[in-house]
């Protein structure tokens, strides 16, 4: 038996995570010193209306050795743990860290080297793979190589959160310009956050940049399925889906609303297109 398990910064539905017979560890949340686990006890709106009341960012942390020692003996079979990329997150390492104390254990431990539902892809691809019989160090190779074709990007209403949070260097040239510049953000080859583009002019600009960047590598990208990933901007997901549609015969959109690490270092509104490349 083959086991997938993933954290909950993949930020899958409950409907997905129990169509995919997917396992979730929770990344904890620190919100005006009281700890929350991300998926469980705490919303992105619950999130962002205090730091709308106090002016605190939240913190976040990977789940601790013995949280994932325990998540891994609490689930039977061979394992594969799909997680966060390791240049935003201690939780890979820690995953390996616990997975190498189980030596009786096969537990295999994949770097998505990406955020959100880039590693959603991936934990489903390898739901399918574990489907059609494959071993689980088989699947931890392929999805190891899966992981350089997800391309992720991303639009920010505020560069507060991802600025302040660490998780961006690249954005200290135009943290000043929020207000004539909306970057769109990247998950880089090497697992980095970075600037892929500095649209000037207003939000519905930057998300028909996304829009015809996609359009124009539609040859490329597998479009079995994509996900449009977001922190509570309904409008513009609908805005999005409708005309990715119209741009490629794409099977199938999911749209999901992130969860709560993502959103504390993203802040609201923000909105992605996240995909596979072939």
């Amino acid at each position: 038996m083959v086991n997938i398990l993933t954290d909950s910064c993949s930020d899958l539905s409950p409907e997905l995570i129990k169509k995919f017979n997917l396992h979730v560890i929770p990344l904890s949340v620190v919100v005006k010193d009281r700890l929350f686990h991300d998926g469980i006890d705490i919303t992105p709106a619950d999130l962002f209306q205090s730091v709308q009341d106090t002016g605190e960012l939240p913190k976040t942390s990977a789940p601790s050795l013995a949280e994932f020692t325990a998540f891994y003996q609490s689930i039977p079979g061979d394992l594969v743990y799909i997680g966060i990329g390791s240049k935003l997150s201690a939780t890979v390492q820690n995953a390996a860290v616990a997975a190498r104390n189980l030596p009786d254990r096969k537990i295999f431990v994949v770097d998505s080297n990406n955020l959100s539902t880039g590693i959603g892809l991936l934990a489903l691809k390898a739901a399918e793979l574990r489907d059609e019989g494959l071993r689980a160090e088989e699947i931890a190779k392929e999805i190891t190589q899966a992981a350089e074709k997800i391309h992720t990007s991303f639009v920010v209403e505020t560069l507060d959160y991802l600025y302040l949070g660490g998780r961006c260097s690249a954005l200290q040239n135009i943290a000043g310009s929020l207000l004539k510049i909306r970057p769109i953000i990247e998950t880089k080859p090497n697992g980095t956050l970075g600037v892929k583009e500095k649209i000037r002019g207003t939000r519905k600009r930057a998300l028909d940049s996304m829009l015809e960047d996609f359009k124009k590598n539609s040859a490329l990208i597998d479009l079995k399925r994509v996900f449009i990933t977001h922190t509570g901007c309904d409008d513009d997901a609908t805005y999005l889906k409708s005309h990715l549609y119209q741009s490629a015969p794409i099977q199938e959109i999911w749209t999901t609303l992130a969860g709560a690490t993502i959103s504390s270092h993203c802040g609201p509104n923000t909105i992605g297109v996240i995909y596979v490349l072939r």
